[in-house]
């Protein structure tokens, strides 16, 4: 499993996040363990030390679905922030959960209902 790098803030405030927010749901108590999973598997560091090529809170990212070939542009948000017709997509969604903190050039595996997808960051922006 590859390190990911989450910066200092993001840590801080998805820690916050899970603590204000305990999940209702069955499937919101599986999201929130998925991002803390990840949150605590991750190399914290200042935003100043992350690369501009990592997937941080509000940054763009451009992914390719190895098998087909299927470009996914998302940005990295909160859950109050999310608007997936708009490429905004919630750090508590799978898919957001499964890309904070890759690079550009690393691959992933999302893992869906319906068998998991390998993702390649092909580019990360400013969001």
């Amino acid at each position: 499993m590859n390190t990911i790098q989450v910066t200092q803030n993001d840590y801080n405030t998805l820690m916050e996040l899970l603590a204000r927010n305990p999940g209702a749901t069955e499937d919101e108590k599986t999201r929130q363990g998925a991002l803390l999973s990840e949150l605590l598997r991750a190399d914290i560091l200042p935003e100043a030390e992350i690369a501009p090529d990592v997937i941080t809170l509000r940054r763009r990212a451009h992914l390719v679905e190895l098998e087909s070939g299927d470009v996914l542009d998302y940005t990295l948000v909160l859950p109050e922030e999310a608007d997936v017709n708009e490429g905004r997509i919630s750090i508590l969604a799978p898919l957001g959960t499964a890309m904070l903190g890759f690079r550009r050039g690393d691959v992933f595996e999302w893992t869906m209902p319906g068998g998991a997808m390998k993702l390649k960051v092909e580019n990360v922006l400013r969001g």
